[in-house]
């Protein structure tokens, strides 16, 4: 067993998140995550509306007795969310864990931390970190540029972004972005991490809710497979390659404006493709983890493979290179 002082905190047995995936953070997946005993989470925009997400929260406690979390991402938008009746429907099911990302939640944790909930934030900068820290959340979760989705526009990668942060943060932090396996884990704890938050690797288990085709590429892709999308207009993003993400990166090098690939990139045009199978249908997200990605195991077997193995690789290979 690895004890940090992230799984004191949480309650967690073992240093292992499973990050809010949009269409993806579902009862089925978190339950099993938590189950684990690791933390897993559920994303609170997936549902179409803040009262399905209670019924999702409800649903979720009936299957796992162990903690849960629920992400709530801010982004701006001309139409936005209910995010304030989101966060309604999350304190009131009686949630004790909550990540959020994106645009200033500070409004948002406070009203959490009110109510006695722990709150992960999910960044991609030190500066961004620290930040986090100032509004009084209880852990960061850090994403290296190597991380599926939204990458930020600095271009750092996790083996230097992680020990930057741990020099200059006091509360725990979770190394995100590219880590899938015990190698990983144990090279985040060594960097100054408290433990791993992954989200591709997790889409590859038995009980991910999407079509097995997706799960099949993951396995098959390299970690070239990916593609960055938008960053001519400052909002990167790193989702699997495929003929749809080529056409996005075409249209946007050629100087248009984002109205012009709007179609190519609707969520509704994502999920589709999720539930149906057809990985050109639209994009998708996925880090450069795919390259360490072999197998499609439940996601019990994942958490232990990685805990053991980290185990052995910290009291073997590591202690054997001492003197």
């Amino acid at each position: 067993m690895l004890r940090t002082r992230f799984t004191e905190t949480f309650g967690v047995e073992h240093p292992i998140v499973q990050g809010g995936m949009q269409w993806v953070g579902t009862a089925e997946l978190a339950s099993a995550v938590s189950n684990a005993g690791a933390l897993g989470i559920l994303t609170a925009l997936t549902q179409p509306t803040p009262e399905a997400l209670a019924k999702e929260i409800t649903r979720c406690r009936n299957m796992t007795s162990q903690p849960f979390g629920v992400n709530l991402t801010i982004l701006p938008s001309i139409n936005p969310p209910p995010y304030a009746e989101y966060r309604r429907a999350i304190i009131e099911s009686g949630v004790k864990i909550v990540e959020t990302a994106g645009h200033r939640p500070q409004e948002h944790v406070d009203e959490f931390k009110t109510h006695g909930i722990k709150v992960i934030h999910k960044c991609t900068a030190v500066r961004h970190a620290l930040s986090a820290e100032r509004m009084g959340v209880d852990a960061v979760s850090i994403d290296g540029f190597e991380c599926a989705g939204h990458t930020g526009e600095d271009d750092i990668p996790g083996l230097i972004l992680i020990p930057a942060a741990a020099q200059v943060l006091k509360i725990p932090i979770l190394a995100s972005g590219g880590i899938g396996d015990a190698r990983g884990l144990v090279a985040a704890l060594a960097l100054g991490a408290e433990g791993v938050n992954m989200g591709t690797r997790f889409c590859a288990t038995r009980e991910a809710p999407i079509h097995d085709a997706f799960k099949q590429a993951l396995v098959k892709n390299d970690e070239r497979a990916t593609d960055l999308i938008f960053r001519a207009y400052r909002n990167t993003a790193r989702v699997a390659r495929n003929s749809i993400s080529q056409q996005v990166r075409e249209i946007e090098a050629s100087g248009a404006p984002f109205e012009a690939l709007a179609h190519l990139v609707k969520g509704a045009r994502g999920r589709e493709g999720l539930l149906s199978g057809d990985t050109e249908h639209g994009i998708w997200s996925a880090s450069m983890v795919q390259g360490l990605i072999h197998d499609i195991p439940s996601c019990a077997q994942l958490v232990s493979r990685m805990v053991t193995e980290a185990g052995e690789i910290i009291t073997g290979r590591l202690t054997s290179l001492l003197i």
